[in-house]
């Protein structure tokens, strides 16, 4: 049968040779499954409020170490080649505008369809080119994030434990953190405390992610973030968003883009 030996005939020693080989390919196919069950890892994708951005959550994955509360946002190939290698590998996506990590998921904004008529900028043609990347990279090891920025998210992460804020301040954070982060980071989005303004009564926080670029994302920061903050903390009058310079710049940059592909149709 196949050059399968008789076991029957066979003598002690032998039956020990035969089944030498055997433990080999038993172990060869174990390795090998446990490549093809990684490679099958559970990856999904969840639509947000924001109709260019797209969630992909991995449950079994941790895109980010669970010390860390926060998201880390990417929003151009050198804040990638500093921060992540599977952003650098995302980038490579023609289309893909920015890119945010969280700890099981992570969420890509795409360019807008406005800008141009190419097809290949629809999500129908760049979710499976996002879903390979991402799983490949799994697959593959490819860090999420560098050794270096991870040492300095827990520097600063360090630096926050041991400053000195006042029951305002602990009050906002708490309230940031416990009912508020949770309910963007559901929509593929996330918020962060910036600063707050004890005269005026402002609390200046940054949108991350979906939310950021979202149509809704005035609507969400008045009439969910600044609500709820008032409601809950009477020294709060208001919420306002904050950009960092470099985004500022993009969307300069993006609006003058903006505008010459509107003045040439």
């Amino acid at each position: 049968m196949f050059g399968i030996p008789n076991i029957e005939t066979q003598k002690s020693d032998t039956f020990s040779n035969i089944m030498l080989p055997w433990n080999s390919v038993k172990a060869g196919l174990g390795s090998r499954l446990g490549i093809l069950q990684k490679r099958f890892i559970s990856l999904h994708t969840v639509t947000t409020p924001n109709e260019n951005a797209l969630k992909f959550i991995s449950p079994d994955t941790q895109f980010v170490p669970s010390k860390f509360t926060s998201t880390v946002e990417i929003d151009s190939l050198a804040d990638a080649v500093e921060k992540s290698p599977l952003a650098e590998k995302l980038y490579k996506i023609n289309g893909v505008h920015s890119i945010m990590l969280g700890p099981n998921f992570v969420t890509v904004n795409k360019v807008e369809n406005a800008l141009s008529n190419n097809e290949e900028l629809n999500w129908e043609h760049l979710t499976p080119k996002i879903s390979r990347v991402i799983t490949n990279a799994v697959d593959s090891n490819v860090p999420t994030l560098k050794k270096a920025y991870v040492a300095e998210l827990e520097r600063e992460m360090e630096e926050a434990e041991y400053e000195e804020e006042d029951d305002v301040v602990y009050d906002i954070k708490e309230l940031i953190n416990t009912r508020i982060k949770p309910a963007l980071q559901d929509d593929g989005g996330d918020i962060q405390f910036r600063s707050f303004d004890d005269t005026t009564g402002t609390v200046y926080i940054k949108l991350r992610g979906a939310c950021k670029s979202c149509s809704l994302s005035e609507e969400t920061l008045k009439s969910g973030i600044q609500n709820m903050l008032i409601h809950y903390i009477p020294e709060v009058s208001s919420v306002q968003a904050v950009l960092d310079p470099e985004e500022e710049i993009a969307i300069q940059e993006f609006e003058k883009l903006e505008k010459r592909l509107k003045g040439a149709h």
